[in-house]
């Protein structure tokens, strides 16, 4: 999952090299398995509550809200690694090998990093937009409703 999002331009024969190579860096910097520190930065980095936007509408005025909803475990997984290689990407240094490593590196260990940060806006969001969590169930809510009156 990992490799084909890190994959720009179909080329996944460079992204399993920049993987493996990381991983040997790891190993290398910290002494320990490189999956156990994958696993580690991506379960520090799993947001537990995201923000989806809603619409409401009334009349011709359209007002969006950002909702705070708790968020599936594959799809926190998902957007944690997403997180880790757009940190990594953003990160400055020689080759992406060297980005990637010390972005992991620093996702396990309680160092800051950018895809921490991202994970802290978020929940920062989700706190702030807290007053609009009664729109969460809106929509299921008026859809029993109406097959109701339907039937």
């Amino acid at each position: 999952m990992l490799v084909n999002r890190m994959m720009k331009h179909g080329k996944k024969s460079l992204a399993y090299q920049i993987f493996y190579r990381a991983g040997i860096d790891i190993r290398q910097q910290t002494k320990q398995n490189p999956v156990y520190v994958l696993r580690q930065a991506i379960s520090r980095v799993i947001p537990g509550v995201g923000v989806k936007t809603r619409k409401r509408k009334r009349g011709k005025t359209v007002k969006v809200y950002r909702v705070p909803v708790k968020m599936k475990l594959s799809q926190a997984i998902l957007l944690a690694i997403r997180w880790l290689i757009g940190g990594s990407r953003k990160r400055s240094g020689t080759s992406m090998i060297s980005q990637l490593s010390s972005e992991l590196i620093d996702a396990s260990s309680k160092k800051r990093c950018n895809a921490i940060r991202k994970k802290e806006e978020t929940l920062k969001m989700a706190e702030a937009s807290r007053t609009f969590a009664h729109f969460r169930y809106r929509n299921k809510q008026k859809a029993k409703e109406r097959s109701i009156k339907k039937s």
